[in-house]
């Protein structure tokens, strides 16, 4: 009776070694890295994920932390380009001995990271990107929290063709991103046995749009859909202003809407942008109200959609680690999120199973208004 006795309270010994010996956890902490474009073209994308991100992480761990360890956030500079994303993910793995990641941004940069992070098992969840190639194939380790680039440019096209408008245009990003999105636009406007009339590209990090410009003008779209950061895709209204042009001009989520607004200033009146979140600037549902707060008791009083999508990052990644217990692994990290199926946060809905890592569906359009501010 004593050897059993003595042999499990070894086994439960050992199994509470082995629980602390994942990376990135200790008794009082648990670190998570985040890889993002902190500097550069698309600099606020980044900087505003993180933000949402910290913003929520105090929040919880002025409660005390998830399961009694509070929640370090690690960033790391990738600057946009997938080979400082591949290195900043392999220093965060294997030199900041980071737990998971969170919020990154890009689809070139995601790609990069996917056979680092599947191969060191690490989870990752939260890509600011809609991409398909980051959805599929399906890959145990990645949570996304946001629809994909099909149900925006769906959404967009949807719009456009019910109000008449056939003439639709592309100005792209020349890279796996910008590409992701046109094969949504080509899809949707397939559906609808439509083709686009002209499309443009840009290199990544560019405002070179000149060439883009002149073909796509040519072509007399009614509206022309960017899909390209917030840098170029404002570089490109205001030159298509400058000559003349008066049709409509959509963007995908991506953009980063405030940013967009803020390089357009009193050009980007009218412009549209497709969201994946909930319209952050109105507290008309419970997660928007606490996401305002959250930013509140951080210090920060404006609010837009890329730090709301930082927000909702965090808040599931922390419901996966609430469902993981306090025996955590990367292994009860991803079964509990795994369990969170169709689970209501307020007014967005996230669900995950054991083959479809999706999480959301959700899009909605905004349009920017005078001053740059927002319309519902």
């Amino acid at each position: 009776m004593k050897i059993i006795k003595k042999l499990v309270s070894l086994t439960l010994v050992l199994a509470s070694t082995l629980s602390l010996a994942e990376n990135g956890v200790t008794d009082k902490e648990i670190v998570i890295g985040q890889f993002a474009a902190i500097s550069g073209p698309a600099a606020l994308l980044g900087q505003r994920m993180q933000l949402g991100m910290q913003a929520y992480f105090n929040a919880v761990n002025a409660q005390g932390g998830v399961n009694g360890r509070t929640i370090k956030l690690l960033t790391r500079d990738d600057g946009y380009e997938p080979d400082k994303a591949a290195a900043a993910v392999k220093a965060l793995i294997r030199e900041d001995k980071v737990f998971a990641l969170a919020g990154s941004v890009g689809t070139p940069t995601g790609l990069a990271a996917l056979p680092i992070l599947t191969e060191e098992q690490v989870p990752l969840v939260g890509l600011f990107t809609g991409a398909q190639a980051l959805r599929e194939p399906f890959n145990r380790q990645v949570f996304h929290v946001r629809a994909s680039y099909f149900d925006e440019t769906e959404r967009i096209v949807q719009h456009l063709t019910t109000l008449g408008i056939k003439k639709i245009a592309v100005f792209y990003q020349n890279d796996a991103y910008g590409k992701a999105g046109l094969e949504g636009m080509v899809r949707a406007l397939t559906k609808r046995k439509l083709k686009a009339v002209a499309t443009g590209t840009v290199e990544r990090n560019s405002v070179d749009v000149a060439k883009s410009l002149e073909t796509i003008l040519k072509a007399e779209p009614e509206a022309v859909v960017q899909i390209s950061a917030y840098t170029s895709s404002a570089s490109f209204i205001k030159q298509a202003r400058v000559k003349g042009y008066g049709g409509q001009f959509f963007n995908v989520s991506f953009v980063g809407s405030k940013a967009l607004a803020d390089e357009l200033g009193d050009v980007g009146a009218g412009v549209v942008i497709s969201q994946v979140v909930p319209f952050p600037y109105t507290a008309n549902s419970a997660v928007v109200r606490d996401y305002q707060q959250r930013m509140l008791e951080a210090g920060q009083k404006e609010f837009d959609f890329s730090s709301m999508e930082g927000y909702l990052t965090a808040r599931v990644l922390v419901e996966g680690l609430r469902r993981a217990g306090r025996n955590l692994s990367r292994e009860s990290l991803i079964s509990g999120l795994e369990s969170m199926h169709d689970v209501n946060l307020g007014g967005f809905t996230i669900n995950y199973s054991a083959k479809d890592h999706q999480g959301s569906t959700f899009t909605d359009l905004t349009i920017i208004g005078r001053g740059g501010k927002f319309i519902h």
